[in-house]
């Protein structure tokens, strides 16, 4: 297993696809954060359709997140394999 730090960036969009579901939480919790300093206000994460496990641990991440004003499933071509979340104002 390579331990290497990722390079993702910050322009609201999360591509959980490479990481395993334990990874997810601490990283939508970084991410969310990292695009609020960047005063993105909507962050479009994409976990994919599956089995929902990814699905899942974002809406609890994203739950209990106090930067996150709500959230909901992307209405767009991803469909329910993607959320997006809207962040508080600055």
């Amino acid at each position: 297993m390579n331990n290497e730090p990722v390079h993702i960036s910050i322009n609201g969009v999360l591509d959980l696809h490479t990481f395993l579901p334990e990874e997810a939480s601490d990283l939508v919790d970084e991410y969310i954060r990292a695009c609020f300093e960047k005063k993105i206000s909507e962050v479009k994460i994409i976990h994919g359709k599956g089995k929902g496990v990814l699905r899942r641990v974002v809406e609890s991440a994203l739950t209990r997140h106090p930067l996150v004003q709500f959230f909901k499933q992307d209405s767009g071509p991803s469909g329910w394999g993607a959320t997006i979340a809207f962040l508080k104002e600055h």
